[in-house]
């Protein structure tokens, strides 16, 4: 019986001039659904890379990924857009939320790109954001919160829609110890409730501490598994 998620011989190159560069080496990974796994490895070991390849940001020069059956290196670009809006968040390590936007807005913001009514799509991101326990910055934009408020917000969006996946590129790199350890542990519980599958991208010794099982990478090559 086939994965949630199957990664069969992913390789990525890149032409920096005259030389090629392997950013993955033939990656072979099978993630189970509701499943919560940490990929490390230091700078430039292609983790997120592997993300990006995962969430069809990127094409990976070869292998196949399948994602509940659905061969993601076959689609076209509006295909993978269409796939990712319905099925994967997305949380980012600077958090990229919209300036201009409120806390609120942003967190609303995936359920507007879905054509939820704006009564609804603002319901449900209160609710979202009370479940974060960041319900008191609803009307604070980015630059009136701090780097974990504003993580926490990225945490809402990426989650309101309830997708099958989310993928966390470094979610605790620009944090203290402190606010690292009440993000992971605000993830964990989001994870339980939500019965979502998360794979999750840190160099940060604490985000190992709390995933089922550790991918680590070394030049683009799996090396190990915990």
């Amino acid at each position: 019986m086939m994965s949630f998620i199957e990664l069969r011989n992913i390789k990525k190159e890149f032409k920096i001039g005259e030389n090629i560069v392997k950013a993955l080496d033939g990656i072979n990974l099978s993630v189970e659904k509701k499943e919560f796994i940490s990929i490390t490895g230091r700078s430039g070991s292609g983790k997120s890379t592997l993300l990006n390849i995962l969430a069809g940001l990127e094409k990976s020069t070869d292998g196949e990924i399948i994602i509940e059956g659905e061969h993601i290196e076959k689609m076209g670009e509006g295909q993978r857009i269409r796939f990712r809006r319905e099925n994967i968040g997305f949380i980012f390590q600077s958090y990229n939320l919209l300036s201009q936007y409120t806390a609120l807005e942003n967190v609303a913001l995936p359920l507007a790109l879905k054509g939820i009514e704006p009564k609804e799509r603002i319901e449900k991101a209160r609710e979202m954001m009370k479940q974060v326990g960041i319900e008191s910055h609803e009307n604070h934009k980015p630059n009136e919160m701090s780097g974990g408020q504003q993580q926490r917000v990225g945490i809402a969006r990426a989650l309101i829609t309830v997708p099958a996946i989310v993928l966390a590129d470094e979610p605790t790199g620009n944090l203290d110890t402190k606010t690292s350890i009440e993000v992971m542990e605000l993830l964990i519980n989001l994870f339980k409730e939500k019965g979502t599958t998360f794979l999750l991208v840190s160099h940060d010794e604490v985000a190992k501490n709390y995933t089922e099982r550790t991918i680590n990478l070394l030049d683009g090559k799996i090396v190990d598994i915990e």
